[in-house]
């Protein structure tokens, strides 16, 4: 451990050097060791296929489901990560995530970039230079991201403290901003930070840190920046605690891009539905970038009935469901000359699952953000029958089958009487 963090300078003071304490079981401790060296991943192509990486993801999902509610701590679900790189397409700049948990984010960030190589993107940019800015506050938390990275040769700066009380990275003006806060955190200190700069939009409750993190994410963004995170559902229609005229002041800056509604069942730490928000500074379009001006309008997405069960407790958003919704936001984004990055079809809207929003109708109700207030139900399809015929054929269905339930009340009750049991 002493040698690889000589030679890796990220590393230097994050990883563990307890294996020689007495309570250590040496023959599993060499079990393990023998276990790890036979795995082949140091060659090209294991190296190519992030093997080294994968095992470590897989340990640490398999750590995160063993923690229960605090798994939510150390892993985001891959599905709900992949998701949020898609949309947002971070080829170029700064990206920032200001609690990391163990990078997850980071690391979809570089596997996007590696599997969209090809090409030049964001105004002939060589696609693939990123910045990575990351803080979180949980020291074991912290050093896993570290390993994370490291293990793939990813460079970054990850600070650790609480990014509240003591943002790391302060000046710092972001192109993008993936994150998973923790939800609806009450002990996040609000109270010390009633005069914050952060605050332009309403002073966050002191009881729930949700609109804290909003805030925070807002005031580092660049001028041209983008954000997408996950917040629990509430943060879409709350109206306790000024929450809801937070919301408002938001939507009425012409911040928020687009709302997508969550299934549940997708993370390992908490049963509470959540969604994701897609915040932007600058939506006026921008021909360069092949996208289409959405000044006073926000994109609904409602994918609540998409994903698959991978086991009895646990739901994942599937390739099929990923590509959908982000070809669903690209085209929305995209301008009507050029050809989306995912989608080579215009934006239309889809009753059930997607709606392009006036702020006028956001107005009416009440700026409450949930999707389903605005997707509408899930067009039926046209049988073909006339609806009088219908009406009839169903009226004259149901007049039989109540007759047939009054036929076996009566024969139900004759059999209670010769058991002894009628009235």
């Amino acid at each position: 451990m002493a040698a690889i963090e000589r030679d890796n300078q990220q590393l230097k003071a994050v990883l563990p050097k307890d294996y020689a304490r007495p309570a250590l079981d040496k023959t599993r401790l060499g079990q393990v060791i023998d276990l790890i060296s036979n795995i082949q991943v140091g060659d090209e192509e294991a190296r190519s296929k992030d093997v080294l990486g994968r095992v470590y993801e897989y340990f640490l999902e398999q750590f995160a489901l063993a923690e229960g509610r605090k798994g939510g701590e150390f892993l985001t679900p891959h599905s709900v990560v992949g998701l949020l790189v898609e949309m947002l397409e971070p080829y170029n700049g700064r990206v920032y995530d200001p609690c990391c948990g163990s990078g997850g984010m980071f690391v979809q960030s570089k596997r996007f970039i590696a599997a969209h190589a090809s090409g030049n993107g964001n105004g002939g940019k060589a696609r693939g230079d990123i910045s990575i800015y990351g803080q979180e506050s949980n020291y074991t938390t912290w050093r896993l991201a570290k390993m994370n990275l490291a293990i793939r040769g990813i460079e970054g700066q990850i600070a650790q403290g609480d990014t509240f009380h003591n943002d790391r990275h302060r000046d710092l003006k972001a192109d993008f901003i993936l994150a998973n806060p923790p939800f609806n955190v009450s002990d996040w200190g609000g109270d010390r930070l009633k005069d914050d700069q952060r605050w332009k939009y309403g002073l966050p409750p002191k009881g729930n840190a949700n609109f804290g993190w909003v805030q925070h994410m807002v005031h580092h963004l660049a001028p041209t920046g983008t954000a997408g995170f996950v917040l629990a559902n509430g943060s879409m229609s709350s109206n306790q605690s000024g929450e809801g005229e937070i919301r408002k002041n938001l939507v009425e800056a012409n911040f928020v891009d687009c709302m997508v509604a969550l299934p549940g069942q997708l993370f390992y730490s908490t049963q509470i539905p959540a969604c994701l928000w897609f915040l932007s500074r600058s939506r006026k379009g921008d021909a360069a970038r092949g996208l289409h001006g959405r000044n006073g309008q926000v994109l609904f997405i409602d994918v609540r009935k998409l994903g698959a069960m991978v086991d009895r407790t646990h739901r994942e958003l599937t390739h099929e469901d990923i590509a959908r919704i982000a070809g669903t936001y690209h085209a929305w984004r995209a301008a009507p000359s050029t050809k989306s990055t995912s989608s080579t079809t215009p934006y239309q809207d889809i009753p059930g699952f997607c709606k392009s929003a006036t702020l006028e109708e956001i107005r009416k109700h009440g700026h409450v953000l949930t999707p389903g207030r605005y997707v509408g139900a899930e067009a039926q399809e046209d049988d073909g029958e006339p609806f009088n015929e219908k009406m009839e054929r169903l009226t004259a269905q149901w007049r039989e089958q109540m007759a047939e339930a009054r036929k076996l009340d009566a024969a139900i009750e004759a059999n209670l009487k010769e058991l002894g049991y009628g009235g």
